[in-house]
């Protein structure tokens, strides 16, 4: 293990190490920021699956849903300039958008995991998910799976094109662009939407079978078609099969394709746990992140099958899913356990990434190192 850890924080230090050690981790990063400083950044275990490439410091990997975070702030600063209008509807924007039910969608919606979009009807091929035109073409052709604004369902892998369309048409720039120019560079986090081909060496390989799951059999339709599709249509659109290979890497998938460093994604959340700046670098006011985080969904989720709790692109914790004891937490998990949040109220942000796709809903790794966190703050 490398890397180092405020003395203070020797129990997170040994929550890691016992990642390694009695949870299996094969290899991952892990970042704490407390009041805008740096006071743990540890990494460890291996890169690849063969276990002859040691984690770096300078190790990014992909981390999947922490990148929808990144897409809502994105977003977000467009509203804050008049650009882009959380309850204005989708289609004044997209022409093309408003059909087949679809009319009333907002970006509201599309944030909070309301519009009725999770998944695409129409069947496309392995690959399509890397082409952004034919992504959003389907998606302005696809009708709701059911009335917008009257229920959410975690939009897994259409959540970033929907957002990411409209950031388009809006600004003539991508979510990878605008968080790049904007966001990740003014703040040295090394997080990426999009990896840059001469970035690629660094990546870790994300150790998850390449043999796609099979079609269940018989028909599939209604609930089932629309869970089954939002996972796996077109096939490599959660990652199986793609999550390892130069195409993936460079495309833009907000939803799901981000990569980083455990530190990167710190680094954004300890702005957001100061109030949107830190080191004289605006990333949201005040007023937009307090919007941003008020709760917009919290129930029965139409694809989840349990309760999910959302705001604004963000995850607010649950009862059954905490970050630390403090209600005004938020942030965002990925698959495989990864995580990024913050807690205004303990001024603490934190990065966490893996390359193992472990449990996604209850996590042991993630859950000990969030212990061991707040044990040492004496929360």
């Amino acid at each position: 293990m490398g890397g180092t850890c405020d003395p203070r924080f020797a129990a997170l230090r040994e929550a890691f190490a016992a990642n390694f050690t009695e949870r299996g981790e094969p290899g991952g990063a892990i970042a704490l920021m407390v009041d805008g400083r740096l006071v743990c950044d540890l990494w460890g275990g291996y890169r690849d699956a063969a276990r002859t490439r040691e984690w770096t410091r300078e190790t990014l990997v992909n981390f999947f849903s922490v990148g929808k975070a990144f897409t809502a702030l994105v977003a977000l600063r467009l509203v804050e300039r008049g650009l882009l209008d959380l309850d204005a509807p989708a289609h004044c924007l997209w022409p093309e958008f408003g059909c087949n039910g679809k009319e009333t969608i907002t970006l509201r919606h599309m944030l909070s995991h309301r519009a009725g979009l999770p998944a695409i009807r129409e069947d496309l091929p392995d690959g399509a998910m890397l082409g952004w035109s034919r992504m959003a073409e389907a998606l302005a052709r696809q009708a709701p799976w059911w009335e917008p604004g009257t229920a959410h369902g975690y939009h897994v892998n259409t959540f970033g094109y929907l957002v990411g369309e409209l950031v388009r048409r809006a600004s003539g720039g991508t979510i990878g662009e605008i968080l790049r120019d904007e966001i990740a560079a003014p703040l040295g986090a090394d997080v990426h939407i999009g990896l840059p081909s001469a970035e690629h060496y660094r990546a870790a390989e994300f150790l998850w079978p390449s043999v796609l799951p099979e079609r269940p059999p018989g028909v599939l339709d209604g609930d089932a078609l629309m869970k089954w599709n939002t996972y796996w249509n077109p096939p490599g659109i959660s990652g199986a099969g793609w999550v390892n290979r130069p195409e993936w890497r460079s495309a833009e998938i907000p939803s799901t394709n981000g990569h980083g460093t455990a530190r990167g994604i710190a680094r954004v959340y300890a702005a957001l746990a100061a109030g949107g700046a830190i080191d004289g670098v605006d990333i949201l006011s005040r007023e937009m992140l307090a919007a941003a985080t008020e709760e917009q969904s919290f129930g029965p989720d139409r694809i989840l099958e349990r309760e999910s709790r959302f705001a604004l692109g963000f995850q607010l914790p649950q009862a059954e899913r905490p970050l630390g004891p403090n209600p005004q937490a938020f942030g965002h998990f990925g698959a495989g356990g990864s995580l990024g949040f913050c807690d205004p109220v303990a001024r603490v942000a934190f990065g966490y990434v893996t390359n193992d796709m472990g449990p996604r809903w209850q996590n042991p790794r993630n859950k000990a190192l969030l212990a061991a966190i707040y044990g040492s703050l004496g929360v």
